[in-house]
């Protein structure tokens, strides 16, 4: 062999030798136990690095966006009135769900839900590849993961918040009841419409509560999670509408499949088309009146704030829609379709508060808070800044009644006590001097209790106040329900004209309590609070006893004269008892007509104001003169029981007296009104008016506003309060009136 065919030899056979050496480096790698090394290795570091995820990442708190919920208002009849909050979210408890559209939602998403532990690993790592590749949102959670998500997490697409996801829901399945997590589920996915939980999905779709859902209505809710705008019935386009179809019947047919439904009735079920969608109600109109002393009435009741604007809470109102409707109807037809602010300034000035209760239940059936709580924010039904008037004279006499009190000279104080019903005659017995003088200054000499009462003789109560004690007036008209902290109640004797402040929220409480039988009756706007299983504790609105019932309805029978005899006229019923007291401030800045048949209690109050809250007077309101309870109060209040007093059953006062007081006349020697001082031709103690013709004068209240000192009249205030004595007409006789020394 030559030395160059040797060479090529060594040469041939050294890249042989490499090629050899470099095979059998690869192979010593990928060897069949060094591959099983590899796997089992790779899977101890993802088993290991799992079990580091799952001791570091703990169950969270909710994510802010699943506490959001609204607070739902409801009429007394379970109707919505509005949703208050960002959220239209409602949560119910499971025990509201029916088994079967429970079920429905198990059917739809996760079959083997109460059985599974919690997740689906198939399903989380097809969702982890395809969210790792950028493939978007994709299916195969179970029911405790989409509630994870809904909940705890996020809606974001990123691997960490599948890991996440994963180990949270094996957690939340060992900590919590399969239950728990189904209502959790159920109470926090999206159904379209801006409605989240079932209740909002319910109320959307059908128009009703969640307990009250069939198995084909909780079928299609629960196709619609799915894809909520694509499977809107209403709005869905012909494949939409044949997409949530079909998904509807794979429901029920899991459910037969899962022995939740029978076949017969699977046959029986029918697709139901849900309603079309409706706006939400706002908070303009009355709504917003009602929505604010709810609020307020549940704080007070020991409800927190916070924890009430988080939301969740589901709130019934007494608020009947029936009655409500008529009381806003009678304030348009016989008020505020009579004004033209553009022609009279004063027309503008004119504001309406009314609130009518329930005696038996302490319910408040309607309110009238003004034109709308976007346009007025100060609710006028549950204000005290203006004087009640003398429709605080009825709680003189239950105080008289119920302390068995006697006049000056020891005679005691009935409805047939005779007093001097002088104007401007000087009360006995008060180390502050007051002589209240009697509308149009006129005298009537002397008078019943009872015909005072019906014509609203001033000089009369003022005595009776001081005859009674007045810290005994007072402390009976704040067992009666007045807030003896308002504005002007002072124990002095402008008190007995109802100088004071109050609301028609605080004297229908106190005429409901009279119409009780002296039961007190503490007005309440809310019926029910809940949220889940959570109950509101409210107090009882009709809770201990005020007055004796023989004082209460000693007290009712008297102003069943003012109606019958006396002005309160204008509000006569046939076939109906009524009861009532009118009331006009001086300076004509309120006026008031408050009262009640047997089943149910109004008090409409008349207030004269400026924007900035400025008290004017109500004067040539509607092109008239004066307004006086008589008038536009009193219609309104005949207009809206003449509806709503309709639906009480009763008609007559069960009263422990014998009879209502009759209309009585004064003795022989008191002055009888004369033709020239009768209704029709010139102004007269009653406050009779008519529509067609202008307001003629009526009672009045020497006008004492709320912040002024107790014994400094204002200067607008007709009588005067002399400190010392007046000369008192020569009428010593009178069992009610003996003469004493200041």
């Amino acid at each position: 062999m030559g030395r160059a065919e040797e060479r090529r030899a060594r040469e041939q056979g050294a890249r042989k030798a490499k090629k050899a050496g470099k095979k059998g480096g690869i192979r010593r790698f990928f060897t069949w136990k060094k591959i099983l090394a590899y796997v089992v290795t790779f899977c101890a570091l993802l088993v290991g690095g799992f079990f580091a995820l799952y001791l570091l990442v703990d169950v969270p708190p909710a994510n802010a966006q699943a506490r959001k919920e609204a607070n739902i208002f409801k009429y007394s009849d379970g109707s919505i009135m509005a949703k208050d909050g960002d959220v239209n979210r409602e949560s119910v408890p499971l025990s509201k769900i029916p088994k079967a559209v429970q079920h429905t939602f198990v059917a739809a998403e996760n079959k083997d839900f109460y059985t599974d532990s919690g997740v689906s690993f198939t399903g989380t790592a097809r969702g982890l590849i395809n969210t790792a590749l950028g493939r978007g949102k994709q299916g195969g959670s179970t029911i405790t993961q989409q509630y994870v998500k809904n909940y705890y997490l996020s809606q974001e697409q990123t691997v960490t918040r599948k890991a996440k996801e994963l180990v949270i829901s094996l957690k939340v399945d060992q900590q919590k009841s399969k239950d728990y997590i189904l209502a959790g589920y159920i109470n926090t996915s999206y159904y379209g419409r801006n409605a989240y939980g079932i209740q909002a999905a319910a109320r959307a779709y059908y128009d009703k509560d969640a307990e009250k859902l069939s198995v084909a209505e909780g079928a299609y809710l629960a196709a619609l999670l799915q894809a909520p705008s694509q499977y809107d019935y209403s709005t869905a386009g012909p494949n939409g509408k044949k997409m949530v179809k079909a998904r509807w019947n794979y429901i029920l047919d899991n459910m037969v499949e899962k022995g939740w439904l029978s076949k017969s009735a699977r046959q029986d079920t029918h697709f139901k088309r849900p309603q079309d969608p409706r706006p939400i109600p706002g908070l303009d109109g009355q709504t917003g009146y009602f929505i604010a002393a709810a609020k307020k009435e549940l704080f007070k009741a020991g409800v927190d704030e916070r924890e009430f604007e988080a939301g969740g809470w589901t709130i019934t109102l007494n608020i009947d829609r029936k009655k409500q409707k008529s009381l806003e109807k009678a304030v348009r037809t016989q008020l505020t379709d009579k004004l033209d602010p553009s022609k009279r300034k004063v027309d503008k000035h004119a504001q309406v508060g009314a609130v009518s209760v329930d005696p038996k239940t302490g319910g408040v059936v309607a309110m009238y808070g003004g034109a709308g709580y976007t346009k007025h924010w100060t609710n006028n039904a549950t204000r005290e800044d203006y004087q009640p008037a003398s429709t605080f004279k009825p709680l003189i006499l239950a105080s008289a009644l119920e302390n068995e009190s006697s006049t000056q000279d020891g005679t005691p104080i009935t409805a047939d006590t005779v007093y001097d019903g002088t104007s401007k005659r000087p009360v006995k017995g008060s180390a502050v001097g007051f002589a209240p003088e009697n509308e149009d200054d006129r005298s009537y000499g002397p008078v019943s209790v009872q015909k005072a009462m019906n014509l609203s003789v001033n000089s009369v109560y003022a005595q009776m106040a001081v005859d009674v004690g007045l810290p005994k007036v007072k402390s009976t008209a704040v067992g009666l329900g007045m807030n003896g902290k308002a504005g002007g109640f002072g124990e002095h004797p402008a008190m007995s004209l109802g100088s004071m402040g109050a609301s028609p929220l605080h004297m229908a409480g106190v005429y409901a309590t009279l119409d009780n039988h002296g039961k007190k009756v503490t007005p309440a706007i809310v019926k029910s609070a809940e949220k889940g299983d959570e109950q509101a504790d409210l107090p009882d609105p009709t809770n201990g006893q005020a007055i004796s019932r023989g004082a209460a309805d000693a007290v009712t029978s008297v102003l069943t004269g003012v109606v019958a005899d006396g002005t309160g006229q204008a509000v006569k019923r046939q076939g109906m008892d009524v009861a009532g007291k009118t009331g006009t401030s001086d300076d004509n800045k309120s006026a008031w007509f408050t009262g009640y048949t047997p089943g149910l209690v109004t008090s409409v109050g008349m207030f004269g104001e400026v924007p900035g809250g400025k008290q004017v007077s109500l004067k040539g309101t509607g092109g008239g003169g004066r307004v006086n309870g008589s008038g536009y109060p009193a219609s309104i209040w005949a207009s809206y029981m003449g509806a709503a007093a309709d639906d009480t059953k009763d008609t007559e006062f069960d009263l422990e007296v014998e009879t209502p007081v009759p209309p009585t006349t004064s003795p022989s020697t008191s002055p009888e009104p004369t033709e020239s001082e009768s209704e029709s031709t010139s102004p007269t103690p009653s406050e009779s008016e008519s529509e067609s013709t202008s307001p003629t004068p009526s009672e009045s209240t020497p006008t004492t506003t709320p912040s002024s000192p107790e014994t400094t009249p204002p200067d607008d205030e007709t009588p005067t309060t002399p400190t010392t004595p007046v000369t008192p007409p020569e009428d010593e006789g009178l069992p009610g009136d003996k003469r004493q020394e200041p």
